[in-house]
């Protein structure tokens, strides 16, 4: 009974100790849920397929719907919510300016020529194309490409001055800033990374005054075009230079014996 008693009492004991341990151990807390995936409002708006030239003809292979989010999309974006029939109804339309693939379309950069020829459609409304020829000369040796913006600058004889001073005198002046170049002959936007073109006629995006200017001053004497900063290409064209100073001199030139005064203007 005695060793029965002992038995009973060391496996009691043994309990009791297992109980006591499993009572002080202290339980992992539980793991922290995940956070919630934020949710993203988004929209489908159409974008180009493919890079899509200035001048080409946009079929339907060439846009399609990309998920974009609403916080992201500029309102000049066409939405698949509101214009469902968007690709459809663009379709055969000219692009007016250059899109790179994944571009959203805007309507303002596509128009509908309406059996018109390229240059009308890309026209702006109220401007003229106007062209004029050129040379490596006076083309600032084929460095002016589409897009570009320039100066014109008319050169010629001073017959009033002439009359006064009795030697020939040359005068310059800038008659047209900041026109852009729509075509270089029939290059109407850089092809295969060229940075030259070397063509006799150059296009000109002009108003109707500025058209009226240009085509007296074809007249009068010879006119070169003066490349511009891309800096300065943002504001708006103008008829002539208004800044330029009346104090300019004259600059007399000898050959032959027979004097030659040019004045830079």
């Amino acid at each position: 009974m005695k060793t029965a008693r002992l038995v009973v009492l060391g496996v009691a004991l043994a309990a009791g100790g297992i109980a006591a341990l499993l009572a002080g151990r202290t339980e992992p807390p539980p793991a922290a849920p995940p956070p919630p995936v934020a949710q993203i409002d988004t929209v489908e708006v159409l974008v180009a397929k493919e890079d899509i030239g200035m001048g080409r003809v946009v079929s339907a292979d060439d846009m399609q719907w990309q998920v974009w989010p609403t916080a992201a999309a500029n309102p000049s974006f066409l939405r698949k919510s509101d214009r469902p029939d968007a690709i459809q109804q663009l379709s055969g339309a000219i692009a007016r300016a250059p899109l790179v693939a994944g571009e959203p379309i805007r309507e303002d950069k596509l128009i509908k020529a309406n059996g018109s020829g390229f240059m009308a459609a890309i026209l702006p409304s109220g401007m003229r194309a106007f062209s004029t020829e050129i040379s490596p000369e006076t083309g600032a040796g084929g460095f002016i490409l589409p897009n570009d913006h320039v100066d014109v600058i008319l050169s010629r004889r001073d017959r009033d001055a002439e009359k006064q001073r009795g030697v020939d005198v040359h005068v310059s002046e800038t008659i047209l800033t900041n026109v852009r170049v729509l075509a270089i002959d029939q290059t109407v936007e850089e092809k295969g990374g060229q940075r030259v073109v070397v063509g006799r006629t150059a296009t000109l995006e002009l108003s109707e005054r500025q058209a009226e200017k240009l085509a007296l001053a074809r007249q009068l004497g010879t006119l070169t075009l003066a490349l511009r900063s891309l800096v300065d290409a943002g504001g708006p064209s103008s008829g002539g230079d208004e800044t330029r100073s009346n104090n300019d001199q004259s600059i007399g030139m000898v050959r032959f014996g027979v004097t030659t005064t040019v004045t830079p203007r």
